[in-house]
């Protein structure tokens, strides 16, 4: 059978109200990619609305993010990615929620998105995020009402790196502090160094430097439940 990840974006492309446009960081997807494609994982994409959504943070310089681009399948999928009611979560082992500060404004407001992910993680898939990806994850329940990060370690762009890029008060709420609401046991180190981590099929990282991380915790815990 097809092993199949499918990549979670924002469709939200401005920044509050200071004018400045956002949308999915596009490291968090470029790199992760690559490492599941190595792995021989096929790659889905969906977006809150569908359609193509609004990329961010593209540095032409990064090799990994040019080469995802340049590739015409990719290109064909972020132009029309599906919406969540149009998926099905038999059909997906990994959903892996990008971040970008969008995520703040609508992956929390999704339930049919919700509902996927928490479909996903029931037959036994991997939920994982990265950066404000966690956004995705704040309203997520599972079949006894539970939230899907309570009692687990969580890995989230923090408060304080919120502080440090100066947007505290433009965000709608601090995603560290509404994931610990839920109950997540927030883990995390300096700002804006490495950090994931891995707990119960849940795997999260704090900011893009963790993408990578993220993406390969996620294969040892598919290699965990296979075994």
């Amino acid at each position: 059978m097809t092993k199949k990840v499918l990549f979670a974006l924002t469709s939200h492309g401005v920044l509050g109200d200071t004018g400045r446009k956002t949308g999915f960081y596009l490291p968090e997807v470029a790199h992760p990619a690559a490492v599941f494609r190595k792995a021989g994982y096929d790659l889905d994409f969906v977006s809150v609305q569908g359609g193509a959504p609004p990329q961010d943070g593209f540095d032409p310089g990064d090799q990994v993010q040019a080469d995802f681009l340049a590739d015409p399948h990719i290109e064909t999928a972020l132009s029309a990615t599906a919406a969540p009611g149009d998926l099905t979560a038999a059909d997906y082992d990994v959903i892996f929620y990008a971040g970008g500060h969008g995520a703040m404004w609508d992956l929390a407001e999704s339930e049919v998105l919700a509902e996927l992910a928490a479909g996903i993680y029931e037959q036994g898939g991997v939920v994982a995020a990265v950066c404000h990806g966690p956004a995705g994850l704040v309203n997520v329940r599972l079949g006894d009402g539970s939230y899907l990060v309570d009692g687990k370690q969580v890995s989230t762009f923090t408060n304080e790196e919120e502080a440090a890029v100066g947007l505290t008060e433009v965000v709608p709420y601090l995603l560290e502090s509404k994931l610990a609401e839920r109950g997540a046991k927030i883990t995390k180190a300096g700002n804006f160094a490495a950090h994931a981590v891995a707990d119960q099929r849940l795997v999260t990282g704090q900011n893009p430097a963790s993408a990578v991380r993220v993406a390969e915790l996620v294969l040892e815990q598919l290699a965990a439940g296979s075994a």
